[in-house]
């Protein structure tokens, strides 16, 4: 007896292999994350090859707009060892992939309510470069003493319970 069974087709979802590269750790402690957005990035193929190796940094950079297009600052790749001729300066600015509705409002919203963009981090998604941004609002020193404080209660909670069930 044969049986046929129907074809899946459509609504299949496909696993996506990602791989984080480097993390803004800093963007966390200085900055609210109020929304999270993914973006690709216009980089060179000597540029790829270093991001594989983790030769990677974010902790000074930001995002802004020009002329409609997404722009990062100050995300220092250092030049591949191999690359001779090819390499690019390790700080330029690099094009950021997104659609033009979405860096519209991007802008809007950095313009107006304080608010700003910075790269939170760095992946690999299957064979692509990503970044996260965040649309962040700034920490007053008081909010990051609170965080601080917050974590090392929670911290603290945490051995005694893992003491209290020994």
């Amino acid at each position: 007896m044969w049986y046929t069974f129907p074809e899946r087709r459509g609504n299949v979802t496909e696993k996506k292999s990602i791989k984080q590269v480097a993390r803004n750790r800093k963007a966390y402690h200085d900055y609210f994350v109020e929304e999270r957005y993914e973006a690709g990035i216009s980089l060179a193929g000597t540029e790829v090859k270093s991001i594989r190796a983790g030769t990677l940094n974010l902790k000074d950079a930001y995002c802004s707009v020009r002329d409609g297009e997404l722009f990062v600052h100050g995300m220092h790749i250092s030049p591949y060892e191999k690359g001779n001729i090819f390499n690019k300066d390790p700080v330029r600015d690099r094009r950021l992939l997104m659609h033009k509705r979405e860096i519209r409002k991007l802008h809007a919203l950095v313009r107006e309510d304080g608010y700003t963009l910075i790269p939170l981090s760095v992946y690999f998604k299957d064979a692509r470069v990503k970044v996260e941004i965040g649309l962040c609002r700034g920490k007053k020193n008081y909010d990051k003493r609170a965080t601080v404080a917050k974590r090392d209660a929670e911290r603290e909670m945490d051995r005694h319970r893992k003491e209290w069930n020994r």
